[in-house]
């Protein structure tokens, strides 16, 4: 088995060395970016941030399974995929660490920005003790949009910070709050409401063509000049010439971001010019997280060496096929 990793040698600290340990039969290449020309002599492609288009899935003349190393797949062509016999499955959030280790990143945005980190370093800088004063999360309205892994793992987490909590749910939002706990979950035609109430507004949930662009200048017009925005998911979500003009005129107070519009984003952009504290997309980048993540990939490498069908597969609804399966 010859197995296409789509990124650098070393990218997220060494996740392909960890998958090799756990498959050392098997031949690993890394591809030096999140860029392939060519799939011709591959078994399995491991696309990573790669775009996986119909195109480059006509080079692989012996590719069986594209094998994401986390629940992202909105960069992959699953239908053209399925046309070609080719597997396509994630490993979900909340079955490897990943989600606990998002949500820990989250709560570090939350408290970096709502202590401002930013302002402590001007005080450092300019010698200046006991300032600034920031802001206690006790009491503070937390909107979640998406109420899958990531959404339950921080659930759990902030219910000890004594915050009010409440979500949005793509369907049985009512079956949501009673069974996790919240205060209020309503369904998508609800998120305006949720955005006015929250003082933090954290998005978890995937990047579909519903979803795409979900913050716009619309709803973000709804927040509250003190509220902060949260993206832990992916940058498609947010549209980012409104975000920069709502930072520019203090519309909302700040955004914490894990996840942009491209990737790396340009350091000089305009927007890092402004409340935001901003990291590289390494929110499920931790020892626990890529550690159960190697072990998930390496698991349905080995089914699919075996002519078995992989954990999680991917379901294209408008294809007629027979995978099936989940992706978060």
């Amino acid at each position: 088995m010859r197995i296409l990793f789509a990124a650098s040698e070393n990218a997220w600290g060494g996740f392909l060395g960890l998958i090799r340990s756990e498959l050392p039969e098997y031949h690993f290449e890394a591809s030096g970016g999140f860029q392939v020309k060519t799939l011709e002599g591959f078994d399995v492609l491991i696309p990573t941030m790669c775009q996986v288009t119909g195109d480059l899935l006509k080079t692989g003349n012996r590719l069986k399974l594209i094998q994401q190393c986390g629940s992202g797949l909105e960069g992959v062509d699953i239908k053209s995929a399925q046309q070609q016999s080719i597997w396509v499955a994630n490993v979900p959030t909340d079955i490897s660490g990943n989600a606990d280790s998002v949500a820990e990143l989250g709560i570090y945005m939350m408290i970096g920005l709502s202590r401002n980190i930013q302002g402590m370093e001007r005080s450092m800088q300019n010698r200046k003790m006991g300032e600034p004063q920031g802001k206690a999360l006790g009491g503070k309205t937390v909107g979640l949009v998406g109420l899958g892994g990531i959404g339950k793992a921080l659930i759990r987490r902030l219910k000890a910070f004594d915050v009010r909590l409440i979500g949005i749910k793509r369907s049985n939002p009512q079956a949501a709050k009673e069974s996790l706990g919240l205060d209020w979950v309503g369904g998508p035609e609800d998120l305006s409401h949720l955005i006015q109430q929250s003082d933090f507004l954290i998005l978890c949930l995937p990047c579909t063509p519903e979803s795409i662009r979900i913050i716009n200048q619309t709803t973000i017009s709804f927040m509250k000049p003190s509220a902060f925005l949260i993206n832990l998911s992916r940058g498609g979500l947010v549209d980012r010439d409104a975000l920069e003009q709502a930072l520019s005129v203090n519309k909302i107070a700040g955004a914490g971001l894990d996840v942009f519009w491209e990737e790396p984003p340009d350091p000089d952009d305009a927007i890092f010019r402004y409340n935001v504290l901003a990291t590289p997309h390494i929110a499920a980048s931790t020892d626990v997280a890529m550690k159960g993540i190697a072990k998930a990939v390496a698991e349905n490498i080995r089914r699919v060496a075996r002519n078995q069908k992989p954990l999680y597969a991917r379901t294209d609804p408008g294809a007629s096929t027979a995978f099936d399966g989940k992706d978060r």
